[in-house]
C-alpha cells in the first residue's frame, strides 16, 4: 500500500484554503497513492475552539465535508483519511465529535469518533467535543487498519509519566489490525518528540505491526506544533521520521520499504535550545501570517531578552520585516544603545533611537502636584513611568504603520512580577519568551551565536538591569536567576511544597519570596499578551492562580 503523509500546516476556520491544500496533493504528490493521510482536525485546523458554537461555521464544515466527497470522487484512485468536526445527529451533548473520516470512491466509508477528550489547556476538548465510541476496524485495500486520534493511544493518567502506555482501544484494533494511523495534533515541548518515539517503536514491536503518526504541523496562537510525523516498521525500527516544525509531504510504500519526499530515519534530535529556538521562530511566523501582520516592532533595549526577540523575528519573518527601536532614558548606559545599533547591524534590521527623556519630564512635570516634585526621591512610580511611555512610543509605530509589537518578557521575571503592568515588556500581540526560563534564553542566544558572533559579547555578558535608576540590576531585587529558575521549576512544574524547596538547599527566605511573588503577581500575567509555549507547564489557564484570595502555603 502506498500511503501519502501529509505533515501539513493548517489556518484554523479557513476550510477552503486547507481544502485546497488537499485537492493540490490530490493532483501532485499524492496521485498513485492509495491513501492520503492529514491530521487531525486538519480540515478547520486545531483548535477550533468557540468556532464550533457558530451556526454558519457549522453550515461551513457541512459544505467542506461534501466537497470531500466530491474530491474523493474526482480523483477516486486515492482514498482520503481526515481529521474533521462532525455533528451529532441528534444534536444532543456538546454537538460534535472530534472524528476521522475516510472518504473512498465519492463515498465516506467510514467514521471513527475520538473517545478520550483532553480536558487541560490548552485544547480543553471536552468543552466542545462529545466523547465518541470505538469504531470497528475498516478494511481497505485488502488491508484492516485500525485508525484512532491523538489522546486515544493511551490512558490519560500514563501521557504524565516517564513513559506512555498503550491504551484499552489502542491494545484491542492492534490484535486485529494490519497498520494502527494515529491522526494527530500534539504541541510541542521539548522532551515530548523522544517520549513519543520510544512509545510508537516499542508499541510496533510489541504488536507486529506499523504504527504511523501523522502530526500537525505550525503554530496556531500560543500552541506550537512540531510535526515529526513517524512511521515504524513491525519490528519497531523507524521507517519514516518527517523533519521539525515544517510541512512535510512524503509517500511511504508499505510492502516495497520505501519512501519519497524530505526524511529523516534517525530519532536523533537537536539540542533542547535548538528544538525551542526553532519553536519560537515558528511561532512568530506563524502569528503574524495568520492574522495578517508582515512587519513587527521590538524595544531593543541593549540587554538579552530583546537581543534573543530580534534575532528570531529577524529569522521568522526577514530582516527586512523587522524594526528595532532603542528608547534610551536617563538611566541608560551609553553601552546599552551602542550594543543595539550592533545588534541590529549584524541582523540587517532596521534600527531606529527615540530618547525618552523629554517625555519623561513631561510625565514629571505634568504630575508634580499629584506625585511630588520632579527632582525629589523616585520610586518605582518613577520607574514605571519609563517603562510605560517605551509601551506607547512602539504602541503608537504599531498603529501608525502596523507592525506587530513583540513583547520580550521572559519566564523568570513574568512569575515573579519583574515587570511594569502595560509596560513594555508585557505589552504588544505576542509574548515571545513568556514561557522561557531566564537562563534558557543565555542558551538560545548561544546558538544564535554558534557560528558567529550576532549579539555582541558585551549584551552576553552584561549584568541584567532593566535601567530604570542609577547603578540597578537585576538581582537588586530577584535571585540569581540558575537559582530562581530552580526554585519556579520545582513548584511550578514538579510541584514540590516549599518545605520541600527548602530541605533540597535553598534559603527559606528566598523560597518564601519567590512564592510570594508568584501568587501576587498573577494579576499582571493575565493582562499579558499571548505567550508561545515551549514546556509542560507555560503561563496560561492550565496554571492559573487565583487573584482575589487569601492562603497559605
Amino acid at each position: 500500500m502506498r500511503i501519502t503523509i501529509a505533515q501539513l500546516n493548517p489556518v484554523v476556520g479557513d476550510l477552503s484554503g486547507n481544502l485546497d491544500r488537499i485537492e493540490h496533493l490530490l493532483a501532485r504528490e499524492a496521485a498513485g497513492s492509495d491513501l492520503l493521510v492529514l491530521p487531525e482536525l486538519y480540515l478547520t485546523g486545531y483548535p477550533p475552539f468557540g468556532l464550533l458554537d457558530k451556526a454558519w461555521f457549522r453550515q461551513q464544515i457541512s459544505a467542506a465535508q461534501e466537497r470531500l466527497r466530491y474530491l474523493s470522487a474526482r480523483y477516486r484512485k486515492t482514498a482520503i483519511l481526515v481529521g474533521a468536526p462532525t455533528p451529532r445527529a441528534d444534536g444532543a451533548g456538546k454537538g460534535w465529535y472530534n472524528s476521522a473520516l475516510l472518504y473512498v470512491g465519492g463515498e465516506l466509508l467510514w467514521t471513527q469518533n475520538k473517545a478520550t477528550l483532553p480536558a487541560y489547556d490548552p485544547f480543553n476538548e471536552a468543552a466542545y467535543f462529545q466523547p465518541g465510541q470505538p469504531a470497528p476496524v475498516v478494511t481497505f485495500n485488502g488491508k484492516r487498519l485500525g485508525v484512532v486520534i491523538g489522546e486515544d493511544l493511551w490512558t490519560m493518567a500514563s501521557a504524565t509519566r516517564a513513559e506512555l502506555e498503550p491504551s484499552p482501544l489502542l491494545t484491542e484494533l492492534a490484535a486485529q489490525t494490519g497498520l494502527i494511523i494515529n491522526l494527530a495534533a500534539y504541541p510541542f515541548y521539548y522532551g515530548w518528540e523522544e517520549k513519543l518515539y520510544r512509545f510508537g517503536a516499542a508499541c510496533a514491536q510489541r504488536f507486529g505491526i506499523p504504527f504511523l503518526f501523522v502530526n500537525q504541523v505550525g503554530a496556531n496562537e500560543e500552541t506550537i506544533f512540531s510535526g515529526q510525523s513517524l512511521l515504524f516498521n513491525g519490528d519497531g525500527t523507524a521507517h519514516y521520521v518527517a523533519p521539525a516544525f515544517q510541512e512535510t509531504v512524503a509517500v511511504v510504500d508499505l510492502e516495497a520499504e520505501t519512501f519519497s519526499g524530505a526524511m529523516s530515519a534517525s530519532p536523533s534530535l537537536p539540542s533542547a535550545r535548538r528544538m525551542i529556538y526553532d519553536a519560537l521562530v515558528l511561532g512568530i511566523r506563524d502569528y503574524a501570517r495568520k492574522t495578517g501582520f508582515t512587519k513587527t516592532v521590538i524595544g531593543l533595549s541593549g540587554g538579552i531578552d530583546s537581543a534573543v526577540v530580534c534575532c528570531l523575528a529577524a529569522e521568522a519573518l526577514g530582516p527586512q520585516n523587522v524594526l528595532a527601536v532603542t528608547m534610551p532614558s536617563p538611566y541608560s548606559s551609553v553601552g546599552s544603545v551602542e550594543d543595539s545599533r550592533v545588534l541590529a547591524g549584524n541582523l540587517g534590521i532596521d534600527f531606529q533611537v527615540i530618547p525618552i527623556t523629554s517625555f519623561f519630564q513631561s510625565f514629571l512635570t505634568g504630575l508634580r502636584p499629584y506625585i511630588g516634585h520632579p527632582n525629589g526621591p523616585h520610586d518605582t512610580t518613577e520607574e514605571n513611568l519609563q517603562a510605560r511611555i517605551r509601551a506607547n512610543i512602539l504602541l503608537a509605530l504599531s498603529n501608525k504603520y502596523g507592525y506587530l509589537v513583540l513583547s520580550a518578557g521572559n519566564k523568570s521575571e513574568l512569575m515573579v512580577g519583574y515587570s511594569t503592568l502595560n509596560g513594555v515588556d508585557l505589552c504588544g500581540g505576542l509574548a515571545v519568551l513568556a514561557d522561557v526560563p531566564k537562563t534558557m534564553v543565555y542558551e538560545l542566544a548561544k546558538e544564535v551565536n554558534r557560528e558567529r558572533e550576532v549579539i555582541p559579547e558585551a549584551i552576553m555578558t552584561k549584568p541584567p538591569s532593566a535601567e530604570l535608576r542609577p547603578d540597578q540590576l537585576d538581582q537588586d531585587t530577584l535571585p540569581p536567576y540558575p537559582i530562581l529558575d530552580r526554585i519556579l521549576a520545582l513548584y511550578l512544574d514538579e510541584n514540590w511544597t516549599p518545605a520541600e524547596i527548602k530541605a533540597a538547599g535553598f534559603a527559606a527566605e528566598t523560597v518564601d519570596w519567590v512564592i510570594k511573588a508568584v501568587h501576587r503577581s498573577e494579576y499582571k500575567r493575565r493582562q499579558m499578551a499571548p505567550g508561545l509555549r515551549v514546556t509542560t507547564n507555560p503561563l496560561g489557564p492550565k496554571r492559573r492562580l487565583p487573584i482575589a484570595g487569601k492562603f497559605e502555603f
